[in-house]
């Protein structure tokens, strides 16, 4: 005997089986628990029990499972003989539904009514016998008109993946066909569609042999941009580079997802949407346009922020950013820091898909001031630096600089230096948060061949290397264990030759923290730091997050060493500990931290503790 199924009773199949799960996930009782409760219980006090209990099926757990979630839960025990049978028979309908989606078409189902324990409620039970399973056969693709190039029929045949022998499951039905017409649309039948499928069940040798109606449409070549919504002040032109095809190409659905990617990513837009145009039945055969709809973001922002360090001080940053000024998705950024170490002033220009779709160009001009421990330095600074896209977060990026600054050390010191710099960085970053990561890793890479030219005169190669990853511990990531390891070294010079503005050192928030700034390695007689030729820092942190409130902890040991050898020295590595505490905002946590030290250097005298204050995690 054979049987015919329509779509429509896969669907319901599907969807009555899914919102039954959902049910019962939040009441998971066993399904053969006898219910003691003789009296009802007020309102507030009940609790969920099964509308009817399942035998038959206890040695397929998931089949099992699978049920009991489909059957659901009812709010108090039945009342009445009647009422348990109405439950049960409620249910039966639920078990049919789920035992045809699982493939078993030749099951038994009887309902009956027990008292659930000694002078207890009614209660409904299920015997079902699921029968033995049904198994794919043969499959088939029927084409509803004229069929597709034979490359793209192949392709759908492939996208089937239906094998002969596996179970029978409706949902395995309904993403076959939806593989295929994503099979078709991936070869530029954008228009691809589906009918019911012919699913034929054979009884008697426990087969089912789907036969899918399709079509495929049209071939689709697209043709122009057209701009839909609000006038912008992007530039056609701009967009029509971005677009990763030419007029007359065939359809690709991840052609038209890179173009609206490339418009996110630029920054200055809101929102961002590429579609294929509908296309009148009148139209057939022609050039398919591509609308574009674009919603800018504000054309100007303001950004504030400060942090604070019981060595470092206190520090202010604000930024004035103007999008979109030159029509071509630009950022024009003015912006100021004000800070007992780090002073600085400048504006910047970036200019996303410069000179191809991918590539960042950035322009930078600031007057900067430096006072540290070690050094003093005042001066200006221009760079121009061109940044790749591999992914959306790796990349390249090649530049240049030019520094006319007067460096005042321990050494050497007034001396007026001017520095050019090649800039050579490669980023990797697996994380699934930049601020505040969870799991991943991420890997850094920097290499800056210097050429210093005025009162001294040397060249040298500074490179260094950083990774970090992040493991997730707990449900909801309420655990993170986070590691971080950087070394550096300098070729081609010795000290006091290098300037100290180039020399490695350590100690502080973005350091070692709980020694203070700059005081980890070489130090003159007087206790002045004197900066080295390599460094090596690491980080080992343990964070947690209390459910799902914004408040955290994390515990950290730091480790760092400074050389003024061209090689990290691991023998004179000065440690600390400490405890932080976290706010988490939506973007990204206030950080505290409270860090001790554990060995400063011979002759080096540290404050018990240091407290850092600032936005996001440490690395």
């Amino acid at each position: 005997m054979k049987s015919r199924i329509g779509l429509w009773a896969l669907v319901l199949v599907i969807a009555s089986g899914s919102i039954s799960t959902a049910r019962a996930a939040v009441w998971p009782f066993s399904l053969f628990a006898k219910a003691p409760i003789k009296t009802p219980l007020a309102p507030e006090k009940r609790l969920m029990v099964r509308k009817a209990l399942i035998q038959g099926v206890d040695a397929n757990k998931s089949l099992r499972d699978g049920l009991a979630a489909a059957i659901g839960d009812a709010r108090d025990y039945a009342h009445s003989r009647i009422e348990a049978r109405r439950r049960a028979r409620d249910a039966q309908d639920a078990v049919e539904q789920l035992l045809r989606s699982e493939g078993y078409y030749d099951y038994a189902v009887d309902t009956d009514v027990v008292d659930a324990g000694d002078g207890g409620f009614p209660q409904g039970v299920l015997k079902i016998d699921p029968g033995p399973r049904t198994n794919f056969n043969q499959t088939n693709i029927q084409w509803l008109k004229t069929p597709p190039a034979e490359p793209s029929i192949q392709a759908a045949f492939d996208a089937l993946d239906l094998k002969s022998g596996a179970p029978a499951r409706a949902p395995d039905v309904l993403a076959a066909q939806g593989r295929v017409l994503a099979a078709l649309e991936s070869r530029g039948y954008a228009d691809a569609r589906a009918d019911e499928p012919d699913v034929v069940v054979d009884h008697a040798d426990r087969s089912m042999n789907p036969t899918f109606q399709i079509d495929s449409g049209e071939l689709v070549h697209l043709g122009d941009l057209t701009f839909m919504g609000k006038k912008v002040r992007t530039r056609p032109k701009f967009v029509k580079k971005l677009a990763p095809w030419k007029k007359g190409a065939v359809y690709n659905p991840k052609d038209i997802a890179l173009l609206e990617r490339r418009l996110l990513d630029t920054g200055v837009y809101d929102s961002v949407t590429v579609v294929l145009a509908p296309t009148p039945e009148a139209q057939q055969g022609t050039l398919r346009p591509v609308e574009v709809n674009l919603v800018e973001r504000a054309k100007h922002s303001l950004d504030f922020t400060a942090g604070y360090s019981t060595t470092e001080g206190s520090s202010f940053d604000v930024q004035w950013s103007d999008y979109n000024r030159f029509h071509s998705a630009d950022t024009l950024t003015y912006e100021a820091r004000l800070a007992q170490i780090d002073s600085r002033i400048g504006v910047s220009l970036s200019l996303p898909d410069w000179i191809s779709p991918g590539e960042t160009e950035k322009n930078t001009l600031q007057a900067f001031r430096n006072v540290t421990p070690a050094y003093t330095e005042r001066g200006e600074v221009a760079s121009v630096d061109l940044t790749r896209k591999f992914t959306t977060t790796a990349y390249i990026s090649e530049g240049f600089s030019a520094t006319t600054s007067t460096v005042v050390d321990k050494e050497l010191g007034a001396k007026n230096i001017d520095a050019y710099r090649l800039l050579g960085v490669l980023v990797l970053d697996a994380t699934d948060n930049p601020l505040d990561p969870h799991k991943g890793w991420k890997f850094e890479l920097h290499v800056t061949p210097t050429e210093i030219t005025g009162d001294e005169k040397i060249g040298y190669i500074i490179s260094q290397i950083t990774g970090s990853t992040y493991l997730s511990l707990g449900k909801g990531a309420d655990y993170v264990l986070a590691a971080r390891a950087h070394v550096g070294s300098i070729y081609g010079g010795a000290i006091p030759a290098i300037p100290a503005e180039d020399r490695f050192f350590a100690g502080g928030g973005g350091s070692v923290r709980g020694y203070a700034y700059q005081t980890i390695g070489p130090h003159y007689p007087d206790n002045t730091p004197k900066g080295g030729l390599s460094i090596f820092e690491s980080s080992f942190e343990v964070r947690q997050r209390f459910g799902d409130s914004p408040f955290g902890t994390v515990l950290f040991f730091d480790a760092g060493s400074v050389s003024p050898y061209t090689s990290p020295d691991f023998s004179r590595v000065s440690a600390s500990v400490g405890v932080g505490f976290r706010y988490f905002l939506s973007f990204a946590p206030i950080r505290a931290d409270l860090a001790f030290p554990l060995n400063p250097p011979t002759g080096v005298k540290e404050q018990a503790f240091q407290i850092y204050i600032s936005i996001g995690q440490s690395f």
